[in-house]
């Protein structure tokens, strides 16, 4: 017998593995529909999330594998009394997604977290990380985990602590100074294990014996950044590594900024302890804020550039001057909830809508968010078909062409013989 097009025998034990023995048949295509999606749309994507919620990951998963029409799939919604979608919207949708359509990459990230052992999470289940589902339309299908079960149970209790990757010897002491306060506080630490901040984030909370959670844009099994190997391995032994991304799957400059957007969910504060004007952090606590979630920054020397975007939360965004643990753990109590929420934080940007990033060495248009995603799938050394780069990027072929002649134009890229290439020093 067979399940998607798939050896159900194959595709059960798998699921199984990384999504528990007492799964029934019905459970078992359900959680693999959901492990599959997770490869097929990028993270935030509002269209794959609406037809996973209205049809059922498995039913919307046929609905892709048999390529139904259009027009098929607007009665199934109409008749399950779903709010109506463009058929265009639909169509774009199912282009973009059905480049990655491929059995056997399902089943490699499958037996990939199998073999690192990775658990699949899905909404239903325990451990799911409730506050993600204040993301709507922009929540994760599945969640990809590293760790123990504990850590997973103290998310109710966490505070988010972020910031610059190029920090200052001040930045890391008070990362360290609050991480470890907050946990003798009884709070989670969780963050994205980048370098810099993060990272003191996460080793302050394991020497204090607390609990710690790490985020990550690409797969579970391929930690990132590779110095930081030793405190991911540390984390699984005692907290927990999660990604929305299949096992394999690489970080792109995308999947970061999507990746922030779970950070601010599954916290009940965000603090973000020394940032940049343009620091990638601002878009942790833009996420926070328009959940309602309270934001905290820490304060600087007037004359570091390394606080300008502390600074800027201040000022500009209403978010709550914190100076110690103290202060930090007060952004949840009950007396001070909607503290530092009344003024829009930095726009977080909608997950599959025409967000804009400027990269800090040009001068020129800011990038588009399929832009950007092009520009993350070119490589400078190998050429890559226009059919390779929109599976690489979430995007469809013909979306995916249009931009790479855009970019050709700009001097950005250029296609040879066996494809297309990014241009060294080419921006973005």
């Amino acid at each position: 017998m067979t399940m998607f097009g798939l050896k159900e025998a194959e595709v059960a034990t798998l699921t199984r593995a990384v999504a528990g023995d007492n799964l029934d048949r019905d459970g078992i295509r359900e959680a693999f529909a959901r492990a599959t999606w997770t490869g097929l749309a990028e993270p935030g994507d509002r269209l794959a999330v609406f037809l996973v919620q209205a049809l059922g990951a498995a039913r919307a998963l046929d609905v892709v594998v048999d390529r139904t029409p259009v027009s098929e799939v607007l009665e199934q919604l109409r008749q399950l009394g779903a709010e109506e979608i463009p058929a265009g919207e639909l169509q774009l949708a199912l282009d973009r997604w059905m480049p990655r359509l491929v059995a056997a990459t399902a089943l490699l990230a499958m037996r990939q977290a199998a073999r690192h052992g990775a658990g699949l999470l899905t909404p239903d289940a325990e451990g799911w990380p409730q506050g993600v589902n204040d993301l709507g339309p922009h929540a994760p299908i599945a969640l990809w985990c590293r760790g123990t079960g504990a850590a997973l149970a103290a998310l109710p209790a966490s505070i988010a602590l972020v910031g610059a990757r190029a920090a200052t010897g001040y930045g890391e002491h008070v990362a360290m100074e609050a991480s470890a306060g907050l946990v003798d506080r009884g709070f989670a630490i969780v963050s994205g294990a980048a370098y810099g901040i993060d990272g003191m984030a996460h080793r302050a909370a394991l020497a204090s014996n607390g609990m710690t959670v790490a985020f990550l844009a690409g797969g579970v099994d391929r930690f990132y950044p590779s110095g930081h190997d030793a405190l991911l391995a540390r984390i699984v032994e005692v907290g927990a590594v999660i990604s929305e991304l299949p096992c394999g799957q690489p970080p792109t400059k995308w999947r970061f900024l999507q990746r922030n957007r779970l950070i601010a969910a599954a916290s009940q504060a965000t603090v973000v302890l020394e940032a940049g004007w343009r620091s990638g952090s601002l878009n942790t606590a833009g996420h926070a804020g328009q959940m309602g979630r309270p934001v905290g920054a820490v304060p600087g020397p007037v004359t570091s550039a390394a606080s300008a975007g502390c600074h800027r939360l201040i000022r500009s965004f209403a978010a709550t001057l914190v100076t110690n643990a103290e202060e930090m753990a007060e952004l949840v109590a009950p007396f001070s909830a909607g503290v530092g929420t009344d003024a829009p934080m930095p726009s977080a940007g909608r997950a599959s809508g025409p967000r804009t990033e400027v990269s800090p060495n040009r001068a020129e248009r800011p990038r588009t968010s399929d832009e950007t995603r092009i520009l993350d799938a070119l490589s400078v050394r190998s050429p890559r078909t226009s059919t390779d780069i929109a599976a690489r990027s979430g995007l469809s072929v013909a979306t995916a062409q249009s931009v790479l002649a855009t970019l050709e134009l700009e001097g950005v890229t250029v296609e040879r013989e066996r494809g297309w290439m990014r241009r060294t020093g080419g921006d973005g």
